[in-house]
């Protein structure tokens, strides 16, 4: 087998080593949504579209999806055609056709099956918009850690968004409705930036198994009171920054301004 140690793999053993655990199960496919994968074609991609390899279990017809062009490459044989696409940008395509996701079939010991209801299920809980607080916080205080799981989520989560805003501090907050919570504040984020920021934080609670009261998330100026106030008592959360690569041509369907269709 190639590569048996990646993410998805891991994240799979521990979902596989308790299944009856939903915060395993959960967290499995928060990484697979985020994932590269690459999928297998029955001919060449045309500019917006793709052909994917269908097979069939048990009379349902699933995509052939991988996490690595090798151990595509060791399923397939020989050369053969693919296309890059996400798991969440896989699952969008598939959503509502009745078909499935076959990761890593017989090359990974993350071999898994995703069946259409598990796809529709994985879109539509990616396509839950975060909730908008109406409480202002009036005060905040030092943070207790964070549930394990929360914080393995958020920081995959998280992972690239060093560009999108200067700094992240966690608090405990007091609002003004008498309510107290843990608080992500996100300091100096343009506000072009700051829904991709609230999205990341919903979706590592919705990844998390835990309620989406468990943290709440706002933005502040950088010259802020509130900005010096969560340096001064708050704990710093990393935002890594993405990592510079040379340009390259682009596989077809890693373009997420260009998602491929089809055919």
């Amino acid at each position: 087998m190639t590569d048996p140690f990646s993410e998805i793999d891991r994240a799979h053993a521990a979902m596989a080593a308790d299944e009856a655990d939903d915060a395993l199960r959960l967290a499995f496919f928060g990484v697979f949504a985020d994932a590269p994968l690459v999928i297998l074609l029955e001919d060449e991609a045309a500019e917006d579209s793709v052909s994917p390899r269908v097979i069939e279990v048990s009379g349902v017809p699933y995509v052939l999806a991988f996490d690595s062009d090798e151990r595509l490459a060791e399923y397939a044989g020989e050369i053969a055609p693919y296309a890059g696409l996400s798991g969440r940008g896989l699952a969008e395509l598939l959503d509502g056709q009745g078909v499935g996701i076959a990761l890593n079939l017989t090359v990974a010991p993350s071999e898994y099956l995703v069946p259409p209801d598990a796809v529709s299920w994985l879109t539509q809980t990616l396509a839950h918009a975060p909730d908008q607080a109406e409480a202002r916080p009036v005060a905040v205080r030092a943070p207790a850690d964070l549930p394990a799981p929360l914080a393995t989520s958020l920081a995959r989560k998280l992972d690239g968004t060093g560009d999108l805003a200067q700094a992240a501090w966690l608090v405990v907050a007091e609002y003004s409705d008498g309510q107290h919570g843990s608080l992500l504040v996100f300091v100096g984020a343009e506000e072009a930036a700051q829904p991709a920021l609230a999205v990341a934080v919903s979706e590592a609670l919705a990844f998390s198994g835990l309620e989406a009261g468990a943290l709440d998330v706002t933005f502040a100026d950088a010259d802020s009171a509130l900005a010096e106030r969560v340096a001064r008592v708050g704990r710093a959360v990393e935002l890594p920054r993405r990592p510079v690569v040379e340009t390259a041509p682009v596989a077809p369907g890693m373009d997420p301004d260009k998602p491929p269709r089809l055919r």
